[in-house]
């Protein structure tokens, strides 16, 4: 049904020249290819409707007023990354062919133009764009197959979270993530729907703090044909795409509190009814938010509601950062230099022991997606079989001699460094074992087994 629903739904284009004659033969032929068209006659306005409407293909101009085509290439790029961006000029140049295609245009042509070339253009660009979308459900499963394989993890914190998803994952219950930013929340999303029942249907991601408040409504529930002026067809929200699937709302708590509302009631009611539609649809949608926002301070705040958060934090997942689970660092990194090494057809073994012993010593900000930045850069730089201290950032370098002096293992230092927090947390507590378990994040169990596996007397 909802593939039949998609596909009657003609391409969109939008046509920006400032000679209206031009626009109204390009119109004239386009239209006639089968297309919705629709044109402006200056950058300015063409803009305004990038903000307000969503196109397959934009046609523009490159030499305008005050708004050329760079600007709309410009501007497209930042309100709808998907989209095409064709530019027409009449001062053709190496040049500014090369600029276009670098700021991200899809083609550029150069007139005056045959009728022929622009049709059989804009016809490559569809054919593509349905091809990419046809396949994106393969895609989908070849990679989620893989989600496992990427997922790294040797913390109790992580195993005891992979634990917990076991459980949940073959349930309908909808899932809310905390976490700092760049711990993997969005990877963890994609296990849980590629691991579900729901595999073989969509997974589909939306970040709702990088999507303009006027345009996040349309997005997540689609309109009907005349709703609001611009709104020429109908557009399929992301909410009924995701049917039978998986929603990921990534930070959840920047979503407006009009969407919240709207939300909320595809919740408790499992219907969504799009923009200037009269009969509301049934969806059948796993929805996984997740935030990096302290949540508490969110509700106090009124930024988001509080009958909302218990429809999605049926189960809440913490995931720790990565100065957290120290234990993981060491595999981490050799999971991102393999990696890195194939991608850049390099040949690197691993890291010194003075690195590793550096990135322990790090806060790690960025958590797991600075890690692997930081790796890639080093496998890139790197000279020999094995990454040293010249190939990682300055800010990581202490004291050569306090590096090369660390312990002969990594499980040495790390052992260390957990028995070390263990006594002063005990002592902290004053050896109230209840109180130091809970301020650790540990339960009473496991604390009993680290103090006998470090001979720590009770």
């Amino acid at each position: 049904m909802m593939l039949e629903y998609a596909s009657y739904m003609k391409p969109k284009i939008l046509i920006v020249d400032d000679e209206p004659d031009i626009c109204k033969a390009l119109e004239f032929i386009l239209k006639n290819d089968g297309y919705t068209v629709t044109s402006e006659n200056s950058g300015e306005a063409a803009v305004e409707r990038i903000k307000r409407e969503s196109f397959d293909v934009i046609l523009t101009d490159l030499k305008m007023g005050s708004v050329d085509g760079m600007t709309v290439l410009e501007k497209t790029k930042e309100i709808s990354p998907d989209t095409a961006v064709i530019l027409m000029t009449a001062f053709a140049s190496i040049e500014s062919a090369v600029e276009a295609m670098r700021r991200g245009a899809t083609d550029y042509i150069v007139k005056p133009f045959l009728n022929e070339e622009i049709k059989l253009t804009i016809k490559k660009l569809i054919e593509q764009k349905k091809l990419i979308t046809e396949n994106i459900a393969l895609k989908q499963q070849i990679s989620q197959r893989m989600i496992y394989k990427e997922f790294v993890a040797n913390s109790e914190g992580m195993l005891n979270i992979l634990e917990t998803l076991e459980k949940v994952i073959p349930t309908k219950s909808n899932i809310l993530l905390l976490g700092e930013s760049g711990t993997g929340k969005g990877l963890i999303a994609e296990l849980i729907h590629g691991n579900s029942q729901r595999r073989d249907k969509p997974f589909i991601s939306i970040n709702c703090s990088a999507i303009p408040e006027g345009l996040l409504e349309s997005e997540l529930f689609g309109y009907k044909k005349g709703a609001f002026t611009g709104a020429v067809s109908d557009k399929l929200g992301l909410i009924p795409l995701a049917h039978q699937g998986t929603l990921f709302l990534d930070e959840i708590g920047d979503m407006p509190s009009a969407l919240q509302v709207k939300l909320l009631k595809v919740l408790e009611t499992g219907e969504i009814l799009p923009l200037g539609d009269t009969k509301p649809r049934i969806v059948d949608v796993r929805i996984i938010s997740a935030t990096n926002a302290n949540i508490e301070s969110k509700i106090k705040e009124g930024r988001l509601r509080e009958d909302l958060y218990w429809r999605l934090n049926v189960i809440e997942i913490k995931i720790p950062s990565l100065r957290e689970r120290k234990d993981d660092i060491e595999l981490i990194s050799k999971y991102f230099i393999n990696k890195f090494s194939k991608e850049h057809n390099k040949d690197i073994k691993g890291a010194d022991k003075e690195v590793l012993f550096l990135f322990l010593r790090y806060s790690w900000p960025g958590n797991v997606r600075e890690l692997g930045n930081v790796i890639e850069r080093a496998v890139v730089l790197a000279q020999g079989p094995y990454i040293t201290i010249q190939d990682i950032p300055d800010k990581f370098k202490l004291n050569q001699k306090e590096a090369s002096e660390a312990s002969s293992t990594l499980k040495e230092y790390i052992s260390d460094y957990e028995k070390n927090l263990l006594l002063k947390m005990f002592e902290t507590h004053k050896k109230n074992k209840e109180e130091t378990a809970k301020a650790l994040g540990i339960d009473l169990a496991t604390l009993y087994r680290k103090f006998n596996k470090y001979g720590i007397d009770e």
